[in-house]
């Protein structure tokens, strides 16, 4: 707030006394005075000064107010009752431009509260008053330095001028004048379904000055503060603060002091910061070629403009409104609204002061205004089930594998002896954590002889018994045996002893939890809007609408993601079979053939396409390889070799054998002297 003083020439209290004075001493003469119309007004002119006499004195005092107040008109009778002359006033006042007067003589009898007021509502010739007298009544300015008169501009507001806010005191916060704030805005903010909340939040430079508003249900005040600068912004309520403050350019680097109950809190303010992500993001989001998918999307803790925090992001594209909520906001994500990035169906929230550790969901408005809270989608780390919140983490693990990685490089697995030993971790020696897992597994896998483990599905799922085939994190570690550097260091410890890592992925389904993928913002997102192409038969889920870009790169950056990020060595992809066929375990009428009539799944085969010829272009020296239990012709044929069915290989590296393993199994379950009579059931 620019600082004003009163010049000692115009002294409210002194005038106050002056008017005081005259209407309670009815015997001193009345000097003759110009009034402020003159400035403040054309149509004003000079009136006479009206002498109070001694044997009238009742009279006189009630007819002083009007004589005051009169026009150069002289049309206004002298004889009139004192409400009438109050009702004449106060046409004259309503005419003359915002709250500039002149100063208007009480009746004896007045308050001194009321004689103080009219005679500050006086305008003299001094900058300072005349400001005063035409800005809104609501504002109250700050004592400081004086400035020279300037003329007042009729009917506006003259623009401030700012002064550096080094100048600025810091001493009881000064109150800002309030700027209009659009009804539909304020109506999108309240029920979560504004687009931009960036455009109206925030501070942006306006005629006049700076216009700050801030969006904080439940607060007491809050007050923008930058260097010296401390100015309370105005109460508009439902939680809205807003203030117009003399600046000529929004202050860097300024901070929200925002007082709860018992409270107070001083933060930058999320709605300064321009998006992180950039065009070509958004770019290739859109097509569905976002390869690290993961290092635009879900949280990530960064410094964005000199400033800490942790930038949200989640597609979304059928949702009116998006928020973020968590431990930071006690979980209401009403004052924190997320902005839509243009036409990717991307929303976007950087927080300051937001760190790892923090849990959060998404808050998102559904098409039919109705609101759900969801994990999401990228999320790198969860909660432990059956707790279902996002984490916000980075990693910090130090790779020792260096040496592995470049013999694997060399010698791809699927040139070399393979053999797997494959491992379920929760159960393989229950109770043990990652890295109590990284001290034993290790040396047990090499004393067998093995060159590889294969993980049974790692990434997070809500149960237990589903043994990980039920994925709600896709792009998380479970949570169940530590955090994801834990998981980094187990990866590490197996490739130090010189044993490969495969991890099963399973691509092909996910669960109906209504807390993660099924109808993510209101409607079909991941999964097929025809419910005969998104229903699993099999196992109650949904399936992945493969012929959606977005979706499709979704799965092909989280295959990239697992081999990058933590060094897998192989992927497992399972249920492929369910994936090729429209038909898979569906009665005929419970499916609806493809674009040539026949019953291959032509977007699933072109998504597996995809996924392996990206995997292998990204990630030298790793192996895909498919469980598929179906005679479909060119599973490992390279995808640009066309087979006699018309298609071209899926382009995976190795196909797991399922026979051997059933009859393997099979033969072993018998007892011993039994087996001689079994040997014909060996693959």
């Amino acid at each position: 707030m620019t600082p004003r003083t009163t010049p000692s020439g115009s002294d409210p209290k002194k005038k106050a006394a002056k008017a005081t004075e005259r209407a309670t001493d009815p015997e001193k003469p009345v000097k003759k005075t110009a009034t402020a119309k003159k400035e403040t007004t054309k149509k004003a002119s000079a009136t006479k000064a009206v002498t109070a006499k001694k044997t009238a004195a009742k009279k006189a005092a009630g007819k002083k107010a009007a004589a005051e107040k009169v026009p150069a008109k002289k049309t206004a009778e002298k004889t009139a009752k004192k409400t009438a002359a109050k009702t004449a006033t106060a046409k004259k006042v309503a005419t003359a431009a915002g709250a500039a007067g002149t100063a208007v003589a009480k009746k004896a009898t007045a308050k001194k509260t009321s004689a103080k007021k009219s005679t500050a509502a006086k305008t003299t010739k001094t900058k300072a008053t005349a400001e005063k007298t035409t800005v809104a009544s609501d504002r109250v300015t700050v004592s400081g330095p004086a400035e020279p008169p300037r003329a007042p501009k009729p009917k506006k507001a003259p623009a401030p001028t700012s002064t550096p806010l080094a100048a600025a005191r810091a001493a009881d916060p000064a109150r800002a004048a309030d700027p209009a704030l659009d009804a539909g805005d304020r109506e999108r903010l309240l029920t979560g379904t504004h687009h931009d909340p960036h455009t109206v939040l925030g501070a942006h430079p306006v005629a006049g000055g700076v216009a700050f508003r801030a969006f904080r249900p439940y607060a007491l005040s809050v007050t923008a503060v930058a260097g010296d600068l401390r100015a309370e912004l105005h109460d508009d309520g439902d939680g809205f603060f807003s203030g117009l403050l003399p600046l000529s350019d929004v202050p860097q680097g300024y901070r929200l002091l925002v007082r709860y109950e018992g409270t107070e809190q001083e933060v930058e303010d999320a709605y300064s910061f321009l998006p992180t992500l950039g065009e070509l993001d958004l770019h290739l989001i859109n097509e569905g070629r976002h390869e690290e998918l993961w290092t635009v999307l879900g949280a990530h803790p960064m410094t964005h403009q000199g400033v800490s925090g942790t930038r949200f992001s989640v597609w979304a594209p059928n949702a009116r409104g998006v928020h973020v909520a968590g431990t930071f906001n006690l979980w209401d994500g009403t004052g924190y609204p997320m902005r839509s990035l243009g036409s990717s169906g991307v929303w976007e929230l950087f927080v300051p002061a937001i760190g790892e550790g923090e849990l959060y969901k998404f808050e998102i408005t559904r098409p039919d205004g109705s609101k759900t809270l969801r994990a999401d989608p990228l999320a790198r780390r969860t909660e432990a089930p059956p707790n279902t919140s996002s984490v916000v983490t980075a990693s910090h693990h130090e790779w020792r594998d260096a040496a592995w990685l470049d013999q694997r490089a060399a010698l791809p697995a699927h040139e070399a002896p393979f053999s797997v030993y494959e491992v379920h971790l929760p159960s393989w020696r229950p109770g043990l954590t990652y890295r109590q897992l990284a001290e034993q597994l290790p040396a047990y896998v090499k004393d067998l002889g093995f060159t590889h483990v294969e993980l049974m599905p790692i990434a997070e799922h809500p149960f237990g018994g589903s043994w990980g085939y039920q994925v709600t994190g896709f792009y998380a570690p479970t949570a169940r045996l530590g955090t994801p550097d834990d998981f980094r260091y187990l990866v590490d410890a197996l490739h130090q002893a010189g044993i490969g890592v495969l991890m099963d992925w399973v691509p092909a389904h996910f669960p109906r939890d209504d807390w993660a993928l099924a109808e993510f913002d209101g409607r079909p997102l991941y999964e097929h809007e025809d419910p005969l192409r998104s229903a699993h038969p099999d196992w109650g889920t949904l399936e992945f609408d493969y012929g959606r870009r977005e979706v499709r790169n979704f799965l092909v950056a989280n295959a990239v993601y697992w081999c990058r990020e933590f060094h897998i060595d192989g992927l497992r992809v399972d249920a492929v079979a369910s994936m090729l066929y429209l038909d898979y375990s569906r009665e005929p009428g419970q499916w609806v053939p493809n674009v040539h009539g026949g019953r291959e799944n032509l977007d699933a085969v072109d998504f597996l396409q995809e996924m392996n010829a990206t995997v292998y272009r990204r990630v030298p020296g790793v192996v895909t390889i498919a469980e598929e239990s179906t005679a479909w012709d060119g599973v490992t044929r390279a995808t640009h070799h066309r087979g006699p069915g018309g298609f071209g290989g899926l382009g995976f590296g190795l196909k797991w054998n399922m026979g051997w393993m059933h009859d393997s199994l099979g033969y072993m379950s018998h007892e011993p002297v039994h087996r001689k009579y079994h040997h014909n059931e060996m693959t």
